[in-house]
């Protein structure tokens, strides 16, 4: 029994890790792509890659219905990943500049 909630936990942590590593791919290959400078910290990208992924995974689903047993909730891969964490710095970087233009 010990043995089996090992493993799991070593599944687990796995996927952590590799979630995190293709986050901070993913939001620095962003970050590359969209030109001008954005001011976040190395935390920060990596969520944007995370969030990207996301964002990246119902995109697959919405167009090409990728895999419906796993619902529109889903990660993605390194590609979509980038694709994801691209329109959500976009997105990020249009709404910021609204903020600062204000004050």
């Amino acid at each position: 029994m010990f043995r089996v909630l090992t493993l799991k936990a070593d599944i687990m942590l796995g996927l952590i890790v590799s979630i995190i590593i293709i986050g901070l791919i993913a939001g620095a290959v962003a970050r590359l792509l969209v030109p001008g400078r954005q001011n976040i910290s190395i935390p920060m990208t990596i969520l944007l890659g995370i969030v990207g992924s996301f964002v990246g995974g119902f995109l697959g689903f919405f167009l090409f219905h990728a895999d419906p047993a796993g619902g529109f909730f889903q990660p993605a891969g390194i590609i979509g990943s980038i694709i994801g964490a691209v329109i959500v710095l976009l997105i990020w970087t249009r709404v910021g500049s609204r903020r600062t233009s204000r004050r």
